[in-house]
């Protein structure tokens, strides 16, 4: 599933190269999660203003209203001046004067949605729940721990949940646990602040690394070119059960935590 580096690596790669156009045309496939809630008429004369990104949406701006945009289980996006006739998981089309920006997704998990705005009901309901972007300035340590300290539930289970900070998928919660010596399992309203403060740090040495990388390619992601990333190549616990810690030497372990795989290193992570 792209998790938050595979969602910046998308957006940085067509963002500026569509931000001014026009767009021309919209064509829709096959229901999506959600409906793209416009006729895709109304959007063409439109023109794209920029392209951030929030949690693992990416957020087209248009001189009027913007696309929510999700990738879902399986999908990516290309954009370019001349892509081929769309395919059976080719699903959007969003066509302008710089390039088509197209939506593959072969489990359709993923969505197009329009809002006026993010102010709007709907972009209340996919956006509004969403914990502090771990790459940005917003994400202070004190709130950070104060969110830890709210929840009972095991560390790695909150960092997937999204509502503390977003974006640590389960790679990379394995892997920024990992970094900051803290077992997968602990409570993490038990963490303490130095170690919430490690924690921190490592979330964002993580998924900064994985950006740079290109982000992870298990399965199903490519970026907006086509090219897989890489940061799961260099993984120093994820998919690494029985084979030694990099570190003590100590063999990998794997378990199960709300049906993912967890994997750590039971010297370095003993607490």
């Amino acid at each position: 599933m792209p998790e938050l580096p595979e969602v910046e690596v998308t957006r940085r790669g067509f963002a500026d190269r569509i931000a001014g156009a026009r767009i021309d045309a919209v064509r829709v496939g096959k229901p999506l999660r959600w409906a793209l809630a416009v006729e895709p008429g109304e959007l063409v004369g439109r023109t794209v203003q920029a392209v951030r990104r929030r949690g693992k949406y990416l957020l087209v701006d248009l001189d009027s209203g913007l696309l929510l945009m999700h990738l879902g289980m399986s999908g990516s996006l290309r954009f370019d001046t001349a892509l081929p006739t769309p395919a059976a998981h080719d699903h959007f089309d969003l066509v302008t004067s710089r390039g088509t920006l197209r939506l593959n997704d072969p489990r359709r998990f993923g969505a197009v949605v329009y809002v006026a705005d993010e102010a709007s009901p709907l972009a209340i309901k996919l956006l509004g729940g969403l914990g502090m972007e771990p790459l940005g300035d917003a994400f202070d340590l004190d709130a950070f721990h104060a969110g830890l300290r709210r929840r009972t539930a095991p560390i790695k289970q909150v960092l997937l949940a999204g509502d503390v900070v977003v974006g640590v998928g389960n790679i990379y919660a394995s892997e920024a646990l990992f970094l900051a010596g803290i077992r997968p399992t602990l409570s993490a309203s038990r963490i303490s602040r130095p170690r919430a403060a490690r924690l921190h740090a490592a979330v964002r040495d993580i998924l900064a690394r994985a950006v740079e990388r290109g982000g992870s390619t298990l399965r199903d992601f490519s970026n907006i070119d086509g090219q897989s990333g890489y940061f799961q190549l260099e993984a120093t616990v994820y998919g690494r059960a029985g084979e030694p810690c990099r570190v003590c030497t100590t063999p990998i372990r794997q378990v199960r935590q709300g049906q993912r795989s967890t994997f750590f290193c039971p010297n370095c992570q003993k607490y």
